[in-house]
């Protein structure tokens, strides 16, 4: 059965544009696809054009490894400049010409005779559907894409404008306009200050918050000409600064130890509750300082938001919730009916619906739902929040326990990246005519004349239950299970999120993973073993 590439990558990104140039860079002759669903790359940082919107990890730590950024014009890049910088990298290793625009990946299914995945997409300019086969499937979608339906009675009588903060309306002017938001995480204090602010603020902003959050202050300095000189032209300057924030940002990994971080915890509690004392107004403090334990919850920097809460327009409800949407507002419990020209819904995302809503099917049609739900966890759960056993040849970036909350992400994203590459490398190599690997020589099927190079390659069961299970014994020392509600948990109650030890041990277990032990490789009968040909 004949292939139409060697690799396909759901979603341009971050995580997807990383991935291309990395199997670029290793494997020239190997062939590959991406399919984004926009209309242009970036992933998150491409949708989210929200005011205000910014990253909450320093910049020169919010990049590739292989692609430092001398120009980085502050501390906290804002969305428009990582935007750029995407473009930019993508640009330079000429991955865009890879990329197939507004097409959305439906479904994809595993032929177990040929070893390849039958991917189906369709196409939002004409409305068809057809299908891509390939050897390896990528997925890069990330876990921050869908955001949250609104749930609320009487949306759909709404005459206003009711939108997603991570689909931002940019037709919607506020000035002067009366405004609601519900919600009050990472997005909802980045773009809060700025629709409350200056001549053309918008006359009310009220906003509807359930649990609080612990803001930290964040001081956004930007970089000097001076120290850009110094990061263009010293040698080793900018990655030496790059290797102490991530060291800095690393030490913060203890804090969120039930025990061993209790000290430290409570400290950095009592810092940040000064710090809002100080800063917010006092008849809010009672609902702004949270009652959870620090790291619970996402940590939120503070980005003028509570200073913000001082303005005349601006209003916090938190113990009259919203119970309908009307034709022209909202109202809430008590019966308080609030006019507003716009409700902004910073409800979060469908962090838990892992590849929502492709339906992707793995060895004996089973899909990925179904194998979940079966699995030891009950939950989404991946070998090293990678591979997943029944599904040969699909890899997830940013899959189940890869996030982080204390550094950044494309840091984990670049170890999966490079675990991936090193589990493929017996299958890809081949088209390179290149002699095997030391990897190649201790797997079951060596290349030699008489056993064919393998042509799929899959954790096994054994080895992803006895690493859910490791999750979940070790999450159990940490704050995010201690009973705050938050998107880093399943429904369940199980940490699905979060990998429960530091970004450095992560790291060296992509490194030194025995492969061997944990990942069988096989030669599908039918296998598509080069050049599209089929042995």
């Amino acid at each position: 059965m004949l292939v139409d590439t060697d690799v396909l990558v759901m979603g341009a990104g971050l995580s997807g544009v990383g991935f291309a140039i990395r199997l670029k860079q290793k494997y020239p002759r190997v062939t590959f696809e991406i399919y984004e669903k926009a209309e242009a790359l970036g992933g998150t940082w491409w949708a989210n054009t929200y005011p205000g919107c910014a990253c909450d990890v320093p910049s020169h730590l919010y990049s590739y490894s292989f692609a430092l950024n001398p120009e980085w014009s502050e501390q906290f890049a804002r969305q428009a400049e990582i935007d750029a910088y995407c473009r930019a990298v993508a640009e330079k290793y000429d991955v865009p010409r890879h990329i197939t625009f507004r097409s959305t990946v439906q479904a994809a299914a595993f032929d177990e005779d040929s070893g390849t995945w039958a991917v189906r997409i369709l196409d939002q300019y004409s409305g068809q559907v057809y299908e891509r086969r390939a050897k390896v499937l990528i997925s890069a979608v990330g876990i921050l894409s869908e955001p949250n339906d609104c749930h609320i009675p009487g949306a759909g009588d709404y005459q206003g404008k009711l939108f997603h903060s991570a689909r931002w309306d940019q037709s919607f002017d506020w000035a002067g306009k009366d405004v609601v938001v519900v919600g009050n995480g990472c997005s909802a204090t980045q773009f809060v200050p700025i629709l409350s602010d200056g001549e053309k603020s918008a006359k009310n902003v009220v906003q509807f918050i359930r649990q609080p959050h612990w803001l930290e202050e964040r001081p956004n300095p930007k970089y000097p000409p001076a120290v850009k000189w110094v990061f263009r032209n010293v040698p080793f300057a900018m990655r030496f600064f790059r290797s102490i924030l991530f060291l800095y940002l690393e030490s913060y990994f203890t804090t969120f130890k039930r025990v061993a971080g209790k000290k430290t915890r409570e400290q950095r509690m009592k810092t940040q509750t000064s710090y809002l004392k100080r800063t917010a107004p006092e008849k809010y403090h009672d609902i702004l300082i949270p009652k959870t334990e620090l790291g619970c919850k996402r940590r939120v920097m503070d980005t003028d938001y509570l200073a913000c809460l001082h303005r005349e327009n601006m209003e916090l409800v938190h113990a009259d919730p919203i119970e309908s949407i009307t034709a022209t507002g909202v109202r809430a419990n008590s019966g308080r009916e609030i006019h507003a020209d716009a409700v902004i819904l910073a409800t979060g995302f469908k962090a838990n619906q892992l590849l929502f809503p492709i339906e992707i099917r793995g060895e004996n049609g089973v899909s990925m739902t179904e194998h979940w739900e079966s699995s030891y966890s009950h939950a989404p759960q991946a070998y090293y929040g990678t591979c997943v056993s029944k599904f040969p040849n699909l890899f997830l970036l940013v899959g189940p326990n890869t996030v982080t909350g204390h550094t950044s992400a494309i840091f984990t994203t670049e170890c999966q990246i490079d675990f991936t590459l090193k589990l493929l490398d017996p299958i890809l190599r081949p088209l390179h005519r290149l002699p095997p690997s030391l990897l190649s020589r201790l797997i079951r099927n060596p290349f030699s004349s008489s056993h064919p190079a393998p042509t799929t390659v899959a954790v096994t069961s054994e080895a992803e239950e006895k690493d859910s299970k490791w999750i979940d014994e070790a999450s159990k020392e940490f704050v995010w299970t201690s009973g705050c509600a938050s998107w880093y948990l399943h429904p369940s109650g199980r940490n699905m999120t979060l990998y429960p030890a530091c970004q450095v041990s992560f790291w060296l277990r992509g490194v030194f993973e025995p492969v061997a032990k944990n990942f069988v490789y096989r030669t599908s009968p039918k296998a598509v073993v080069e050049d599209g040909k089929t042995k």
